[in-house]
């Protein structure tokens, strides 16, 4: 999948690039109560991201891997 901005309540919380639907459905069930830790009453959802979240992603990625990370250990970045 493409880098996918993870919103609550409209705003940016996170970019993420999960390997497939079933990997992002289980990232926003697990990361609910992170998500949510400013508005617990708060609303969910995801678009894919715009060149600039994609950007950070990647400056994360690249930060990661030179840190002795791969690729597939590597899911998303706060924003």
């Amino acid at each position: 999948m493409l880098a996918t901005t993870i919103l609550v309540d409209d705003i940016a919380r996170c970019v993420v690039r999960p390997v497939d639907t079933k990997d992002l459905m289980r990232f926003l069930r697990n990361g609910r109560p992170f998500l949510l830790t400013d508005n617990p009453q708060g609303r969910i959802s995801h678009r894919p991201a715009e060149p600039a979240e994609a950007e950070k992603w990647r400056a994360a990625l690249a930060l990661h891997t030179a840190w002795g990370g791969g690729e597939e250990d590597f899911f998303g970045v706060p924003l």
